[in-house]
């Protein structure tokens, strides 16, 4: 490989310090994040004319939800002993660890939770359905974040688009994260074609059951191309993203396959 095909990234991953404030680039982009997520579900919502007021709480529910359960599932699925001996440490998000895949699932309960102990207009479907356009999206904020913290690296590799992590080490590596953000902006663009195509007429569970064969396949792929995030996945022959990936792929198959059976 030659030198000057090398990507040399050593972005300070802090934008600014106003005191004991640090504004960072993680930060900002998983904010963004979630209000490109509220806008875009805002024009869902305003396109089929439903409750808007409705739609802020779903939302708080939404973030409240994702960074709960990824926060918890980064400490149970990844470093469970540590985090059960010093349960306090749990509390210090600003420290950094947050599993997707841990948010997926918070999310999930917080939908349930949200229907469940409220009057509502439509089913947990009909809203994951159209929620999973925004999420896709956003997923791919998250993934940007995640480069400009130089984390979530790859493994070393000669590709023409390696890139070396300078506040890492000088290995150059698969951009791993650049490969998820990409792939999740696909999925989007895949999930809002159908959605413009079928508008309010949406297949009951296809959007829902897509998203999840697309996201974690696509994820479960990726993990190839990185390094592993604990020292316990070494010994295994998937990596804990890739073993939390398979449920997810299965479920979205039996959703989609209940969806074509309820069409028939």
């Amino acid at each position: 490989m030659s030198f000057f095909s090398v990507i040399y990234w050593d972005i300070d991953p802090n934008i600014v310090q106003i005191g004991p404030i640090t504004i960072r680039y993680y930060g900002l982009l998983f904010a963004l994040a979630f209000v490109v997520g509220y806008q875009i579900l805002y024009w869902i919502f305003n396109k089929e004319g439903k409750n808007l007021k409705e739609l802020e709480s779903f939302t708080i529910a939404m973030i409240v939800g994702t960074v709960v359960g990824a926060r918890l599932g980064h400490c149970l699925f990844y470093e469970p002993s540590y985090y059960l001996s010093n349960p306090i440490e749990i509390l210090k998000v600003w420290k950094g660890g947050l599993a997707s895949h841990g948010g997926a699932l918070g999310l999930a309960i917080a939908l349930y939770v949200f229907l469940k102990f409220r009057k509502r207009e439509n089913s947990f479907i009909w809203y994951a359905d159209r929620a999973v356009i925004s999420i896709s999206l956003a997923a791919a904020f998250i993934r940007i974040g995640n480069f400009f913290n130089s984390e979530i690296i790859g493994r070393s590799s000669d590709a023409a688009w390696a890139v070396v992590f300078s506040r890492v080490d000088q290995v150059p590596r698969h951009p791993s994260q650049i490969y998820e953000a990409l792939s999740y902006i696909a999925i989007f663009l895949i999930l809002l074609f159908r959605y413009k195509k079928y508008n309010v007429n949406l297949p009951k569970g296809e959007m829902f059951g897509i998203f999840l064969v697309l996201l974690f396949s696509a994820r479960f792929i990726i993990e190839f191309f990185k390094e592993v995030q604990v020292e316990f996945e070494k010994g295994l022959v998937l990596d804990m993203g890739q073993i939390l990936s398979i449920p997810g792929i299965l479920l979205g198959v039996g959703i989609l396959i209940w969806s074509y059976k309820t069409r028939k």
